[in-house]
């Protein structure tokens, strides 16, 4: 993986979330020039601002902070950076909050997703483009099956359905103006990635189980879980980004690029109820949780978790932790930041165990 890389001119969005700054640390240390464009971070702390106190902006990566409704700072940004890849992560990533606003998250996700595509429209050199969803893009029967790439799309909060709706019109926008009529462009090669549930270390985010659980830990209170039963695909945040990585660089390939969907998922037996990821998360860091159901809380699903036949044949890729090591690594980097540990530290060491460069 590290060849390709090395020097390759990267567009980075959402690179200030959860996501997009681990991702950003990995495209670095690959040798990678990434050129961000986000909005600057609402919430503290936050791991982009806590690794960049300790990896200044520099020759090997640059900032923008602008919104992605604004077309003609996307445009410029695209005309400056000139990439070679493109990785999508700006969004509203948020269930509880696309609640209370929907239309700012169709917006984002939807709107500012064509915008994007539009932007890089003006490219006059080959591009591989990657366009990050959810695994929550799938209309959601509440089944013990996993869900397939051409699975039926859909979604019943606002999240859900705005990322479903991204999907379709990322898929029209590609087959509307990639190719060789005159209206198109030869230079883009588009492929959708759908992950979900990721977890590790510097996550921050409100109304979701790790941080609220680490909070809870790190000020000595009870864990508040309003959904214990649920049952969700746990991963660390380097298995779908390592899958992304891959996606990209396979979008290089002149003989048969997968302009396609793809998802990117543990293995099935890390698809484990809120309640037992809890009770794992103890074992390594000792405390108590509570059971806060609300049955008047806004829907969210109860079964989800994604088939990844797909991205092993085509892709060779396949996760490379199992649940025990996940949850102990992204507990272990919470405890050992609370203790005074460097962040960006402690994301080199999960970066290089997860590469097998060290233990």
């Amino acid at each position: 993986m590290g060849e390709y890389w090395q020097g390759k001119r990267v567009l980075l969005t959402g690179h200030t979330g959860f996501k997009g700054s681990w991702l950003q640390v990995w495209l670095q240390q690959l040798g990678a020039q990434v050129w961000g464009y986000a909005l600057e971070p609402e919430r503290e702390p936050n791991l982009f601002r806590k690794l960049m106190i300790e990896r200044p902006d520099g020759d090997s990566w640059k900032h923008r902070s602008a919104d992605l409704a604004d077309l003609a700072s996307l445009k410029d940004w695209v005309q400056q950076s000139q990439p070679e890849v493109v990785l999508h992560l700006a969004a509203q990533p948020l269930v509880r909050l696309s609640y209370a606003d929907p239309l700012g998250t169709w917006a984002t996700n939807v709107q500012g997703s064509l915008n994007l595509l539009e932007a890089l429209k003006e490219l006059e050199h080959p591009c591989s483009v990657v366009m990050i969803t959810t695994d929550k893009v799938y209309e959601n029967r509440e089944w013990a099956y996993g869900y397939r790439e051409p699975d039926r799309l859909g979604g019943h909060d606002p999240y859900s359905a705005s990322k479903a709706a991204a999907e379709i019109a990322i898929a029209s926008w590609r087959s509307s103006f990639c190719g060789t009529a005159p209206h198109q462009t030869p230079h883009l090669r588009i492929a959708t990635a759908r992950a979900g549930n990721v977890i590790g270390g510097g996550d921050w985010a409100a109304d979701r189980i790790v941080p609220d659980a680490m909070r809870a830990l790190a000020a000595g209170e009870p864990i508040a879980v309003r959904n214990p039963s649920a049952t969700r695909p746990w991963q660390h945040v380097l298995e779908p980004l390592g899958g992304y990585l891959r996606l990209a660089e396979a979008l290089s390939n002149d003989l048969k690029p997968p302009c396609e969907a793809f998802n990117f998922g543990p293995q099935l037996e890390s698809n484990r109820p809120v309640r037992d990821l809890v009770h794992t998360m103890l074992q390594h860091w000792p405390g108590a949780w509570v059971d806060q159901s609300d049955p008047a809380a806004p829907h969210e699903a109860g079964l989800l978790h994604l088939q990844i036949d797909k991205a092993h044949h085509r892709l060779n890729w396949q996760p490379r932790w199992d649940y025990a090591t996940t949850i102990e690594r992204t507990v272990g980097w919470y405890r050992a930041v609370h203790e005074g540990a460097s962040p960006l530290e402690c994301c080199l060491a999960d970066l290089h165990a997860y590469q097998g460069l060290s233990s």
